[in-house]
């Protein structure tokens, strides 16, 4: 609860010492303090924009990152950034089967593994083993931010399969997140369409080939307790799916003329005179941009024919990235995301901290309590490397504790702790890409000498912009000792 003091009317004999270096005015019973504010001299090395609420542009002229101003967005984007924050997904098949529409999304989906013959009800064979699987929920969103439908996706827990035995191949490329961030870069500046696609069941359009037999789902109960299912098409999970559904969708894209870039095996480009289109594929997300409408919409007409996409219209929110568009450009960002790992931290309530780090903090990896459960921070810390893809100004400080995931101490929870409190300060914090942009790539690096105080070794760090958009960063410890700062360069 807000707290109002009332004024104070000074006399005379009650009237507060001032210090001759700053002046008070009083208009209209308000004490307004003309002292000059300054960073405390200890933060004078290290970079402190994030400290203010509002951006310099005096400071750089390449802008980090982007504070935003929520008055400012159009009524649309604000009621679509309060519903997707305001919707809880539950977590277990316990808490969703005490409501309706979950028990509705969950024999929805039994119904469509059924129609699609995913598994067969036989007897366990001797000699074979079960793998298990669960459910996992989601709430699907309109491009206005209101909810499509409740998703209940059965998920296989693929991490009990056998290699050599039902699995033998997994690997299967999703697009780089610096590509995405490209391709949005590049459509703000040149005003493409920016359209997203849902592959409905996307996993069951693979073919598998290994015997595979799993544990009923739960909910599913048949007469016969000794039954398993067989599964007979790919399920979500499996080691395997994700790979065999990429070979499917790989093969009807280059069918339709696009040429698959060596660079990033999830890029496909069709590009004939001065029309282009770009298709990004990070598993069932499918995104598309260009110049050429008529282009996308072929592409959306063939893939609904052949695997039943659900279409979102204009890109909104895309692997837990909020995007807005605007006539200044596109900005990024992950609010919804950070605030849920704010929440699950417990940190909602706290105060909130200036600077990521502390710089007179030195982690060690042999000081401290170590922790009775380690499970919370390598989350905690997996969530916040999760987070840099749009907040660069935490990648350095995540970089350090990620160091000590495998035995983490005390410390260490600590200073992971400051990470979250400094988001708290501004969790919308995002990356804008301007549409007056120029394609001129700019690259900046740097490094420290023997800084680790464990190994001695230097941290590299590198920035990449394309004209003022920040599309790529890193900060990462070097393989080897060096000798002296210019090696360490």
């Amino acid at each position: 609860m807000a707290h109002v003091s009332t004024a104070t009317n000074y006399t005379p004999d009650n009237a507060p010492n001032i210090d001759s270096n700053s002046t008070i005015i009083s208009t209209a019973g308000q004490r307004v303090s003309l002292r000059t504010k300054s960073i405390p001299r200890y933060l004078d090395k290290f970079y402190c924009g994030a400290t203010s609420s509002i951006p310099s542009s005096s400071t750089t002229s390449y802008p980090i990152h982007l504070f935003l101003s929520y008055q400012k967005c159009s009524p649309n984007h604000v009621f679509f950034c309060h519903n997707i924050s305001a919707q809880v997904e539950p977590s277990s098949f316990k808490e969703a089967s005490k409501f309706k529409f979950w028990q509705q999304a969950m024999n929805a989906e039994l119904d469509a593994l059924e129609r699609n013959k995913t598994w067969t009800m036989v007897n366990l064979p001797a000699g074979k083993k079960t793998i298990s699987c669960r459910w996992v929920y989601r709430i699907k969103h309109k491009a206005d931010g209101s909810i499509d439908r409740y998703k209940a996706r059965l998920v296989a827990r693929g991490f009990t399969q056998t290699e050599g035995l039902d699995y033998y191949e997994t690997f299967s490329p999703v697009v780089k997140i610096t590509i995405v961030r490209l391709v949005l870069a590049i459509a703000a500046t040149n005003q493409w369409f920016l359209h997203q696609l849902d592959v409905d069941n996307v996993f069951l359009h693979g073919d598998l080939t290994e015997e595979i037999y799993m544990k009923l789902p739960p909910g599913l109960s048949p007469s016969n307790p000794n039954l398993v299912c067989k599964l007979q098409k790919s399920l979500y999970g499996l080691k395997q799916a994700s790979r065999n559904w990429n070979h499917k969708l790989t093969s009807e894209l280059l069918s339709l003329g696009y040429i698959q870039s060596s660079a990033d095996h999830s890029l496909f480009i069709k590009h004939s005179h001065s029309s282009i289109t770009i298709i990004l594929v990070y598993v069932d997300d499918i995104l598309l941009s260009g110049n050429n409408f008529s282009e996308i919409t072929t592409v959306k007409n063939h893939l609904h024919s052949k695997f039943r996409i659900k279409n979102l219209g204009d890109l909104k929110y895309f692997l837990g990235f909020e995007i807005a568009r605007s006539k200044v450009g596109i900005c990024i960002n992950q609010r919804k995301y950070c605030l849920d790992l704010i929440s699950e931290a417990g940190m909602l309530g706290c105060k909130p901290a200036t600077t990521p780090s502390d710089p007179y903090v030195k982690l060690h990896a042999d000081e401290g309590t170590l922790l009775i459960d380690p499970s919370s921070y390598r989350r905690l810390i997996g969530r916040l490397i999760y987070l840099t893809n749009t907040r660069p100004d935490i990648a350095f400080s995540v970089q350090q504790l990620s160091q000590f995931v495998s035995t983490p101490r005390q410390p260490h929870m600590q200073q992971a702790m400051r990470i979250v409190r400094y988001l708290k300060n501004a969790p919308g914090s995002g990356l804008l890409y301007a549409a007056d942009n120029s394609f001129r790539v700019h690259a900046y690096s740097d490094s420290d000498w023997a800084t680790c105080a464990t190994t001695r070794r230097s941290v590299s760090g590198f920035c990449i912009f394309l004209g003022s958009a920040l599309i790529s960063w890193k900060s990462k410890k070097q393989t080897i000792v060096s000798k002296s700062s210019s090696e360490a360069e």
